[in-house]
C-alpha cells in the first residue's frame, strides 16, 4: 500500500502504437512501405497467430500518440482543484501531435511541478515507454530525470522502493498469474466504468485511420478509471474518511458534467452516465 497522498497527484495513462519508422529500420524495409504493411510485419515478427494477430510488442519500438492525466491539487483550507488534461490538446496541429512534443511537454511539466504520479501497470509499461521514447526522440527532461542524493530530499521517479513519487496501483493490487487484475477487470468489480466501446488492440487501427480524437477520448477514460480506482484505494488506506471520499467522488462527477459539455468531450458524459448505472448502492448515497 502507498504511504502518502501528495498535495499534487497526477493519475496518468499513456497510449501508444507500433512505430512504423522503427519497423522499417529494424526489419530493413523500403522507405515507401505503407505503414499498415510495416505494422503487419512487426506483429508477425512479434509472434502473431490466428488467436492473437496483434501481439503486444516491445515498448521501445512503439510510438506514443496520447497522454492523459487527472490532476488533483490541494490548495489549502480544504479546497481541492480537479482537472483533466490530455496531449495533444489539438489533434489537428502537426506540431502538437509529434511524439517528441507530447513526451517533452508531459515529462517537463512533471519535472517542474514534481507531482506524485499514479498509474496502472505504469512501472513496467507507461513510465518505461516514456523514458525509452524520450531517448529515441532526443527529448531532454532534466528536472524529471534528476535524482536526489537522499530519498527523502525529493521525489525520485526511478526508485519505486524508496520514493513515492510514482505509485503503480497494479503492484499493490496484483501478484502473480490469476491474482493480477487488468484495469478493466478491477474497474468492473468496483462498479467503475472500464472500456467504453473501444478496446486497447483497436488503437493502432484508429491511429492508421487518422482517428486520433477517438484515441484521446479513450485515453482520458482510462485515466479517469485509474483515478477512481486510486480514490477507492486511498479510502481503503484511510487517507479519506467516508464523508471526504464522497466529496472526492462528487468532484469527479462535477468535472465530468462540466467538461462533458465542451465540443469533442461528449465521451465524458457517457462515462458519467455509465458510472451512475454501474456504481453500487452505497456509492450513490
Amino acid at each position: 500500500m502507498f504511504k502518502t497522498v501528495n498535495k499534487d497527484v497526477w493519475v496518468f495513462d499513456v497510449e501508444w502504437v507500433p512505430d512504423p519508422e522503427a519497423g522499417r529500420r529494424l526489419f530493413e524495409l523500403p522507405e515507401d512501405t505503407p505503414d499498415i504493411d510495416v505494422l503487419k510485419q512487426m506483429w508477425e515478427e512479434g509472434g502473431a497467430d490466428e488467436e492473437n494477430p496483434m501481439p503486444y510488442l516491445k515498448t521501445s519500438i512503439c510510438r506514443i500518440v496520447s497522454i492523459a492525466a487527472v490532476i488533483r491539487t490541494e490548495k489549502g483550507n480544504g479546497n481541492v482543484a480537479l482537472s483533466l488534461t490530455s496531449l495533444p490538446h489539438n489533434v489537428d496541429d502537426p506540431k502538437q501531435t509529434a511524439e517528441a512534443e507530447i513526451i517533452s511537454r508531459f515529462l517537463n511539466a512533471v519535472g517542474d511541478k514534481k507531482p506524485q504520479l499514479v498509474g496502472f501497470n505504469s512501472a513496467k509499461a507507461d513510465l518505461k515507454i516514456l523514458v525509452q521514447r524520450a531517448t529515441a526522440n532526443s527529448v531532454q527532461a532534466a528536472k524529471f530525470a534528476k535524482r536526489p542524493n537522499k530519498p527523502w530530499e525529493d521525489y525520485d521517479y526511478f526508485d519505486a522502493r524508496n520514493s513515492e513519487g510514482h505509485i503503480d496501483l497494479i503492484q499493490i493490487l496484483g501478484g502473480f498469474g490469476k491474482s493480477t487484475p487488468s484495469l478493466n477487470e478491477m474497474a468492473a468489480v468496483c462498479g467503475i466504468p472500464g472500456k467504453l466501446g473501444i478496446m486497447g488492440q483497436e488503437v493502432a487501427h484508429l491511429w492508421l485511420e487518422g482517428r486520433l480524437l477517438e484515441i484521446v477520448a479513450y485515453n482520458e477514460c482510462d485515466a479517469l478509471t485509474t483515478y477512481l480506482i486510486w480514490l477507492r484505494m486511498a479510502f481503503f488506506g484511510g487517507f479519506f474518511n467516508q464523508v471526504q471520499y464522497e466529496e472526492e467522488q462528487e468532484r469527479v462527477r462535477n468535472l465530468l458534467s462540466t467538461e462533458g459539455t465542451l465540443p469533442g468531450k461528449e465521451h465524458l458524459l457517457e462515462f458519467l452516465e455509465t458510472w451512475e448505472m454501474t456504481s453500487t448502492p452505497d456509492q450513490k448515497e
